[in-house]
């Protein structure tokens, strides 16, 4: 198995990468959701490591949680509360144990977007 998954946090509205971005990845199986991994982005808004690294890699759910409001209050973006984006939830899927699985999330406080990067 040489699969593994990673991500990037950009900020679109003030078109940087998004440092301090806390990140939790859940297994999802049946209706379980088991906590597996929590990150922080660093300044270039990627985690120093994998997400899921090649040794913890295996095919099914996923659900990545990206906790968008705390970031956005602490570079005064947030709005009055309550917020429009908060803890933002992306569930895919990972079918290819062998494949480099990368999410990315751009983001702005009153708009995401998400897809399967390289």
């Amino acid at each position: 198995m040489s699969g593994f998954l990673t991500t990037h946090v950009l900020d679109t509205a003030r078109g940087l990468p998004a440092q301090g971005v806390q990140i939790t990845l859940y297994r999802l199986t049946g209706g379980a959701r088991e906590e597996i991994a929590r990150l922080v982005t660093n300044d270039d808004g990627r985690t120093d490591s994998p997400i899921l690294p090649q040794a913890e890699f295996a095919t099914g759910q996923y659900e990545l949680v990206f906790a968008a409001g705390d970031y956005l209050r602490a570079t005064g973006q947030a709005g009055a509360a309550p917020l429009f984006l908060d803890d933002i939830p992306v569930r895919f899927g990972i079918n290819d144990a062998d494949s480099h699985y990368h999410v990315p999330l751009l983001l702005s406080p009153y708009g995401f977007s998400t897809y399967r990067g390289s």
